[in-house]
C-alpha cells in the first residue's frame, strides 16, 4: 500500500519539477441492524432570525419499534412531543393528529450500518446516519434546513436500578432558552450508587453571551428511579444554573453509553461510563452531533452533522456532512488528535472530550464560545469472504477522508477489502486502463481507469460519467464479482495529498518560483504563490477521457468555484484545474496571505459542496514573492 500511495505523488513532484432522489438504489443488506425496540431522542431546531434565535423547537423521545426490513412504527404509548409551537406536552399520538402526520416510517441501511429513515417529526424529511458496533443509531437531518440530533439505542432487557451503577462522564447541550445569549454547553461527572442517588454533582460549563468564561454548579445527592427500562433523574429546579429540572435517561445494553434530556424542553444529554485505565481510542468511528458557536455581539451559528472518523492511533481524519439552517447542507474533512489520558478526558481548541470503558464510546462538549455536543461511536467490524469489497473502505485517495465522504467525478479513490486482486499486477502507466489482469472496477456499471490493483487494495479514478445522487461500487476479479457497495456523490470532495501518504501533516505543496517541495526547512513566504495538489475538484473543462493524460497545451479548469484559505484566512485562488501530463490529479495555485502567521498551519480548500482542512503547511516569516504559472 505504501509504494502505491507514494506513486502518485512521486508522479506528479517529478512531472511538474443537497442531494435529490437517486436513479442508483442505496444499499438495504444492512436493515436487519435495526431490529427490535429502541428507546430514541431527537431534537429539532428551526432558527427565526439571522442571529441564531430559534422560531421553535421539539424534542421527540421515547420507544420506537424497528422491523429490520425496512420499516418502523412510534410507540404511541411509550412517546410524548414537547413542541415550542403547541405549548404543551402531548403524546405521539395527539402530536400526530394535530400534524397530519403518522406513526411510523421506513429506513434504508447498508452493509456498514450507513443510511437513512424518514424523519419521524417530518416524514417528508429524512435523517441520515449510521448504526455503530453497539447497535446505537446516530444522525441527523442535514439536508432539510432544519438542524435536528437523532440517537437510537436498543432497549436493554435488564434495566433495573443496579443497571446504572459506576461513573458517568456527562455533556449537556441546552438551546431551551431559544437564544444563543443563553445557549448552555456543560460537563460533569454523575456516580450512580446501583441503587436511587447519583451522588454529588459538580458541573462546569459554558453559557454563549459569556464566551469563553467558566460557570459552575454543585448539586448535593441527586435521586434517580427507573420507569419503563429507562431512568428518571430528578435535578433540583433551580433558576440558574446549568441544568435543572426532570431528566430522562436511556442507557445502551452493556451499560457504557447513556443519552437523553428533559422531557419538557429541547437539550440533549449523551454520556459515557469511565473504564480503568487509559481507553484504546483508534479505529473507525461514526459521530454526529450539534454545533452553536456564539460571536462576540451574541450572534449564534447553528449546525448540526453526522459522519466518521478514524483514529490512526492518535492522528485522526475525520468527515462531517454539516446541515447549517439557511445555508445548506456540505462535506466536511478535516485532522485532529485525540489523546485521552489516563481517566479518559483530553481536550483541543474546541471541544473537551470523555473516552469511554474499552475505547468504545467518546462523547465531546464544546468549549466556550465554540458551544456543542458530539457523540462517536466504535463502527462495526466488516469482513468478507471470496472477493470481499469493504462497504466502509472507499476513502479519498489524498485526504483519506472516510467514506461517509461524498465521492465525485475524477477523483482518485481508494478501495479497501480482500482478495480484489491477484498478487504482483503492475502499476499502470498512462492512459489508465479499466482492466488490469482480469480486475475491473464498477462505478454505476461503468469501468473505472485503475492505477494500481492488489488482493486488499485498489487505486482507481471515478468515471466523469458519474452524475447520479447515489453510485453502486462493485469490483470483479478474473469474472468473479464482490459485493455491491454504495457512496454518495457530490460535486467536488478535495483532498490534499500529504508528504506523510495519510491526508495528515504537510500537504504535497510546491514554491512556484522553483517547484521544490514546502517543508519546515524551507517554508511558504506571506504573499508568495504555492501550488497545492489535490484530489476530488470534479468535473473540468475542456473535458478529459477517463484516465487520459490532461493536455499540456489547451489547460482544463475546474468548472466548480474552487476557494482556498490559509489558517481560516481567505487565500487567492489564480488557478484550479488538471495537472498537465497526468490523470486524476488537480492543482490549485494558492497565494499566501500576506500577513499569515508563521510556523505550522492548516491549509483548506473548498467547494460549492465540500470544505478540507486536513492537510498542514509550513510557513515562514519573511515576505516574499513569486510569479504563478499553472
Amino acid at each position: 500500500m505504501k509504494i502505491t500511495k507514494l506513486a502518485p505523488l512521486a508522479l506528479l513532484l517529478i512531472a511538474v519539477t443537497g442531494w435529490p432522489a437517486a436513479a442508483q438504489t442505496w444499499d438495504t443488506s444492512g436493515n436487519g441492524l435495526l431490529n427490535g425496540t429502541y428507546y430514541f431522542r431527537e431534537v429539532f431546531y428551526i432558527l427565526g432570525d439571522t442571529t441564531g434565535d430559534l422560531s421553535r423547537a421539539i424534542s421527540l423521545y421515547g420507544q420506537i419499534q424497528f422491523t429490520g426490513s425496512g420499516t418502523y412504527t412510534l410507540s404511541s404509548t411509550n412517546c410524548e412531543v414537547a413542541d415550542s409551537g403547541a405549548g404543551s406536552l402531548l403524546t405521539c399520538a395527539q402530536w400526530l393528529q394535530q400534524t397530519g402526520g403518522t406513526m411510523g416510517g421506513t429506513y434504508s441501511i447498508s452493509a456498514s450500518g450507513y443510511g437513512s429513515l424518514s424523519n419521524p417529526l417530518s416524514p417528508t424529511d429524512t435523517v441520515y446516519g449510521l448504526v455503530s458496533q453497539q447497535g446505537v443509531l446516530v444522525g441527523s437531518s442535514t439536508e432539510s434546513g432544519f438542524n435536528d440530533l437523532f440517537i437510537a439505542a436498543p432497549v436493554s432487557s435488564q434495566t433495573t436500578a443496579a443497571t446504572f451503577k459506576g461513573s458517568y462522564t456527562i455533556a449537556d447541550m441546552d438551546l431551551s432558552s431559544g437564544s444563543p445569549l443563553t445557549t448552555i454547553s456543560a460537563m460533569f461527572q454523575v456516580n450512580p450508587d446501583g441503587v436511587s442517588n447519583l451522588g454529588n454533582i459538580s458541573v462546569n460549563g459554558y453559557v454563549g453571551e459569556g464566551g469563553s468564561s467558566v460557570v459552575t454548579q454543585s448539586l448535593s445527592r441527586v435521586p434517580y428511579n427507573v420507569s419503563s427500562s429507562a431512568f428518571n433523574l430528578a435535578i433540583p429546579n433551580v433558576s440558574t444554573g446549568l441544568i435543572s429540572g426532570q431528566k430522562f435517561m436511556y442507557i445502551s445494553p452493556d451499560g457504557n453509553f447513556v443519552f437523553g434530556g428533559s422531557p419538557t424542553a429541547w437539550d440533549f444529554w449523551v454520556g459515557v461510563r469511565a473504564g480503568t485505565g487509559t481507553p484504546n481510542f483508534s479505529g473507525l468511528y461514526y459521530q454526529a452531533g450539534i454545533d452553536e458557536p456564539v460571536d462576540s455581539n451574541g450572534y449564534g451559528y447553528l449546525d448540526s452533522y453526522y459522519g466518521s472518523l478514524n483514529d490512526v492511533g492518535g492522528p485522526i481524519v475525520g468527515h462531517e456532512r454539516i446541515g447549517e439552517s439557511g445555508s445548506g447542507a456540505y462535506d466536511y474533512t478535516y485532522s485532529d488528535t485525540a489523546s485521552p489520558g489516563s481517566t479518559g478526558a483530553y481536550s483541543d481548541t474546541y471541544t473537551r472530550y470523555a473516552v469511554g470503558a474499552g475505547g468504545t464510546v467518546r462523547i465531546g462538549s464544546g468549549i466556550g464560545p465554540y458551544l456543542g455536543l458530539n457523540v462517536a461511536l466504535a463502527a462495526p467490524s466488516l469482513s468478507g469472504t471470496g472477493v470481499f469489497l469493504n462497504p466502509q473502505g472507499v476513502v479519498n485517495a489524498a485526504s483519506s477522508a472516510p467514506f461517509t465522504a461524498s465521492i465525485v467525478p475524477g477523483e482518485f479513490i481508494d478501495l479497501y477489502g480482500s482478495g480484489l486482486a491477484p498478487s504482483g499486477l503492475p502499476i499502470a502507466s498512462l492512459p489508465f486502463p479499466t482492466q488490469i489482469g482480469q480486475v475491473q472496477v464498477l462505478i454505476n456499471g461503468v469501468a473505472a481507469p485503475i492505477y494500481y490493483a492488489s488482493p486488499t487494495f485498489i487505486e482507481a479514478i471515478v468515471p466523469y460519467e458519474v452524475s447520479t445522487a447515489v453510485a453502486t461500487i462493485q469490483v470483479i476479479n478474473n469474472g468473479t464479482p464482490s459485493n455491491t457497495v454504495t457512496n454518495y456523490v457530490g460535486m467536488t470532495a478535495p483532498g490534499i495529498f500529504t508528504q506523510s501518504q495519510n491526508g495528515l501533516g504537510y500537504g504535497a505543496i510546491q514554491h512556484s518560483a522553483d517547484y521544490s517541495l514546502v517543508t519546515a526547512s524551507h517554508p511558504a513566504q506571506p504573499g508568495e504563490t504555492v501550488f497545492v495538489y489535490l484530489s476530488g475538484l470534479g468535473a473540468v473543462s475542456p473535458t478529459v477521457g477517463d484516465g487520459v493524460a490532461a493536455s499540456s497545451t489547451t489547460l482544463s479548469y475546474t468548472t466548480n468555484t474552487i476557494t482556498a484559505d490559509v489558517a481560516g484566512e481567505t487565500a487567492t485562488v489564480s488557478f484550479a484545474g488538471l495537472v498537465p501530463t497526468l490523470s486524476g490529479l488537480y492543482q490549485v495555485n494558492v497565494v499566501v496571505p500576506t500577513d499569515a502567521i508563521a510556523g505550522d498551519n492548516t491549509i483548506g480548500v473548498g467547494g460549492p459542496d465540500s470544505d478540507s482542512e486536513e492537510a498542514l503547511i509550513p510557513v515562514g516569516t519573511a515576505t516574499a514573492t513569486a510569479s504563478a504559472r499553472p
